[in-house]
């Protein structure tokens, strides 16, 4: 098979000759078995995030600050897990099911700063970090600063306010 790569001339190809070429060697996609890996361990995820709502209640934490509490101990697991090289064996097997949003996120933070904590605190973990980080606060930030524009906009001029 690879033989029959290196033989081809794949540049004076037309271009549906190519796609059907290259067709051939492109490995078989799973996307049923990988859905469900994906539900299910996004879902298990989130089991463990409700978890942690119910035993915080349980415990009598007020109900103003169970969903910080939540938060907190979900980017805290991903830190440790992230941290112990198991996250991202877990992505492998479950791929967007690991994006569910906080951890996901606190996952791609924690591996930046443990992935260039050879080249310093500051310029390394510190600065590194970052770079996944930066861009959704800043386009977060940013988003909802004009979506309260928006909705002050509407407010006042409707009468309400």
């Amino acid at each position: 098979m690879a033989e029959n790569i290196k033989n081809a001339d794949i540049s004076a190809m037309p271009n549906d000759k190519y796609i059907e070429f290259a067709t051939k060697f492109e490995p078989k996609s799973k996307l049923f078995a990988n859905c469900i890996k994906a539900f299910l361990i996004g879902g298990f995820i989130c089991c463990i995030g409700q978890a942690v709502m119910l035993i915080a209640e349980r415990l009598g934490a007020a109900e103003d600050n169970i969903g910080a509490i939540t938060s907190v101990a979900m980017i805290l697991l991903s830190i440790i897990l992230t941290s112990l090289h198991l996250y991202n064996k877990l992505a492998k097997h479950a791929g967007a099911g690991t994006l569910v949003p906080i951890t996901g996120f606190a996952n791609s933070v924690a591996s930046a700063a443990i992935e260039f904590v050879p080249e310093g605190r500051i310029t390394g973990t510190g600065v590194k970090m970052f770079i996944i980080a930066g861009p959704v606060l800043v386009y977060g930030t940013a988003t909802a600063f004009i979506c309260g524009l928006i909705y002050y906009a509407i407010e006042r001029f409707s009468g309400r306010l």
